[in-house]
């Protein structure tokens, strides 16, 4: 791939991010939500790293997850951003600003958080393990969020999106799916994977709405640790479904 290719990709990718951002920083919700977080906002510089370092080619595989944890995505602008993995094994650290209304009981630390982001560890630390450096998984790979933004009720409970009101998701599912297209646009991947049933339903639902046939779309379990399956042996049951979907090849 030339480098113009490279850079005419990585920049369709960060142009369609801010696009995204945007849109969905112009949505609004309300009540039990009463806190949202826009990492593409505050945390742009780590995502923009990522998208430089790790979206600038053509992918066989493009997974999706939902939308960002408390202490991944929401502290290092990374989709599945447990810290470690992105600081020390993707090679990415930058500075973290704020949310515009920060919950008081879900802080900003960027990248000194000390918390951990359970699925964010289980599934870096799975892919790290089969493919060892960031270079053999991304040169095929890629890993995004359908759904940018971060709900957080009075609690400070996480109120994921597809427990919104139609009235508030239906426009934040339109701008998302939207997004979703496009990145498949620009990266062609062979294959779309879900991380979790949610995130296979919007893409199949995004893909086919759009007129989009291929290419097919599959799901695995997702890694977070309120699921019972998940916290029994997540690594071997997402294992075996690799091995189904016929993505398991030989690391280079």
């Amino acid at each position: 791939m030339s480098p113009r290719t490279v850079r005419d990709i990585a920049g369709a990718m960060r142009r369609t991010t801010r696009r995204l951002a945007r849109e969905v920083g112009e949505l609004r919700f309300g009540a039990p939500v009463t806190h949202v977080y826009n990492p593409l906002v505050y945390a742009r510089r780590s995502h923009d790293a990522y998208i430089a370092r790790y979206a600038a080619s053509k992918k066989k595989v493009v997974l999706f997850g939902m939308n960002p944890g408390p202490y991944g995505m929401s502290q290092t602008g990374v989709p599945f951003g447990e810290i470690r993995w992105v600081r020390d094994w993707m090679g990415i650290e930058a500075s973290v600003g704020q949310p515009e209304d920060p919950h008081p009981k879900r802080p900003v630390q960027g990248f000194g958080c000390t918390r951990s982001e359970v699925s964010g560890d289980r599934l870096w630390g799975t892919i790290a393990k089969h493919f060892q450096t960031p270079k053999r998984f991304f040169a095929d790979h890629f890993i995004y969020n359908y759904c940018p933004l971060v709900f957080m009720e009075e609690s400070g409970r996480n109120r994921t999106p597809d427990k919104l009101p139609a009235a508030e998701r239906d426009p934040l599912f339109e701008i998302c799916d939207r997004h979703l297209v496009r990145v498949v646009e620009l990266l062609q991947p062979d294959q779309v994977i879900g991380v979790g049933a949610f995130a296979a339903k919007r893409a199949e639902t995004a893909l086919r709405e759009r007129g989009r046939s291929t290419p097919p779309v599959a799901a695995i379990l997702h890694p977070s640790p309120a699921n019972p399956r998940a916290n029994a042996d997540w690594a071997g049951i997402v294992g075996r479904q690799w091995k189904e979907l016929g993505l398991c090849g030989k690391r280079k």
